[in-house]
């Protein structure tokens, strides 16, 4: 079979996937200059599945934005239409199951893999200072689409060569080159390019596995291709039998193709199998409890020390290899830990982040209703923060959040909850506190801050901030909810600031404003 007979059998086989209506009509729409973000939102919209799906992945840490997105316009406009479209695919993708034939094609542990790639192609070009990441996600996500579409065409063949990719290590590439005239990112991109793709996810898919053979010149599709071919590189060391090899090739190449340097690259090697993890959660697919990296090494390295010993030799080098593991075990326990805490870590205040806030909130509510008790919310908001960086520069303004941050957290309780919300905006949770006694605290940390003496070098600042409250007792409020609790101390942040700001404002249903 020759290329021509092949994409021909591909592109009118009654086995070829069917795009779903809305994924198909984003295509179209955002290929049209005079796209609005309102055409966008309204055609999401008209599928609620999908726009539940949508707005769970923009609230997520896959994001990690400061504020709440409530609504598909409000994430259309936050994310950008390419963003959308890419989760639009993306999730309409990963319905995608096998076809009418029966093949040993295990398309789920496909898409498992192809989210790792899209995840680990995410990863990498995040560290590429000035790259557009909009779109690498859906990039690494189908550019293996071919083999999907080659196993539903011809499922007897390609059950063939996996069989003898994996018997006899011969190059995938080759053996679907020797048996279809062609290989699998041809096919994908031929597909792709049927159903509309545009060439930023288009060629992206054919040169895949030889970036270099992209002659263009838009710089983000060359960029794009690069950081696919090594995606798949580092999604080889999760799950080939030759990780130490992958990891080689993974480090060089990446240096070679995209400048990254070892801090990159450890950051990358670290957080690819967290990552793939948590993007299982958001996506909907059962992928847990993957390996590090590290661990992966360590197996394969002890794995090949033990080729070649006789028996005796064996039993003692598997007892000291027990050993290490267990200690290895141990440090990894103690890195994890620290990882964690990083992750939970604003690094420029080194105060708690959005993330951890959620979270954190999240367990007090739970306690709350579990002990029938109060809990309230401070929002803080440095008042004018914008003039001070406008009038004295960014260093003066880094300066005001990290000297803020040190003097709230020297005033709070021990098992109250300091966060930077966003900005020059911070939150306090106070559990099993009243509305009086919230009060108490803020006004408390209002005079500090008011009387605080900002030194910075040769120059004193005086800084101001606005307190909005909220209190609920979850277990007795039918109408109780996170969001609508941190929305009632905005709404109290706001009133605060417009009756002149540095002041308090206590939320009220009835809207009698309480203030300090």
């Amino acid at each position: 079979m020759n290329q021509e007979e092949t994409l021909t059998a591909v592109l009118s086989s009654d086995e070829l996937p069917t795009l779903p209506i809305v994924a198909s009509k984003i295509i179209t729409l955002t290929a049209r200059e005079d796209t609005t973000l309102s055409d966008i939102a309204n055609l999401v919209s008209t599928d609620t599945a999908l726009s539940v799906k949508i707005l769970k992945v923009a609230n997520s840490a896959f994001y990690s934005f400061a504020q709440q997105i409530s609504s598909i316009n409000q994430a259309v406009s936050i994310l950008g239409i390419n963003a959308v479209r890419s989760l639009v695919l993306s999730f309409s993708f990963l319905s995608l199951r096998a076809g009418k034939k029966k093949v040993q094609f295990d398309f789920e542990q496909f898409w498992k893999n192809s989210l790792a790639g899209a995840v680990a192609s995410k990863l990498i070009l995040e560290r590429v200072k000035g790259a557009d990441t909009e779109e690498i996600f859906i990039c690494g996500l189908l550019q293996n689409l071919g083999e999907l579409i080659l196993a539903r065409t011809f499922p007897e063949e390609y059950d063939k060569i996996i069989a003898k990719v994996n018997e006899h290590q011969h190059d995938a590439l080759n053996v679907q080159e020797d048996t279809f005239g062609t290989t699998h990112p041809t096919i994908g991109y031929e597909v792709a390019k049927k159903w509309g793709f545009p060439e930023v996810l288009l060629l992206p898919i054919l040169y895949h596995h030889d970036p270099l053979s992209y002659k263009g010149d838009n710089e983000k599709i060359a960029v794009t291709c690069k950081a696919s071919y090594l995606s798949d590189l580092l999604i080889s060391i999760l799950y080939s039998n030759k990780p130490q090899e992958f990891h080689k090739r993974f480090r060089k190449e990446a240096k070679d193709l995209l400048g990254l340097n070892n801090t990159d690259l450890d950051h990358i090697l670290n957080a690819v199998h967290k990552q793939v993890d948590q993007a299982g959660e958001y996506f909907g697919m059962r992928i847990k409890n993957t390996k590090s990296i590290q661990e992966i090494l360590q197996e394969a390295n002890i794995r090949l020390s033990l080729i070649n010993l006789d028996f005796d030799q064996m039993n003692q080098e598997l007892i000291k290899t027990k050993v290490e593991l267990e200690n290895l075990t141990r440090e990894l326990k103690t890195k994890n830990k620290l990882l964690g805490d990083l992750a939970n870590i604003d690094g420029l205040t080194e105060i708690y982040n959005h993330r951890y806030f959620q979270n954190s909130l999240d367990k007090e509510i739970s306690r709350a209703i579990r002990s029938e008790t109060e809990i309230s919310l401070l929002l803080i908001d440095i008042d004018f923060f914008k003039k001070f960086n406008d009038t004295y520069g960014h260093q003066a303004g880094d300066f005001i959040l990290k000297e803020f941050s040190k003097v709230l957290k020297q005033e709070i309780r021990k098992y109250d909850t300091l966060a930077r919300y966003g900005g020059e905006e911070f939150t306090v949770i106070l559990p099993d506190t009243s509305s009086t006694e919230a009060l108490i605290v803020a006004e408390k940390l209002r005079a500090v801050i008011d009387a605080y003496i900002f030194e910075d070098s040769q120059i004193d600042y005086h800084v101001t901030a606005s307190f909005g409250v909220s209190t609920a007792r979850p277990v007795t409020d039918d109408n109780f909810s996170k969001s609508n609790f941190i929305s009632e101390s905005d709404a109290a942040l706001y009133k605060a600031k417009e009756d002149g700001r540095n002041r308090i404002a206590l939320y009220s249903e009835k809207k009698k404003w309480y203030k300090f």
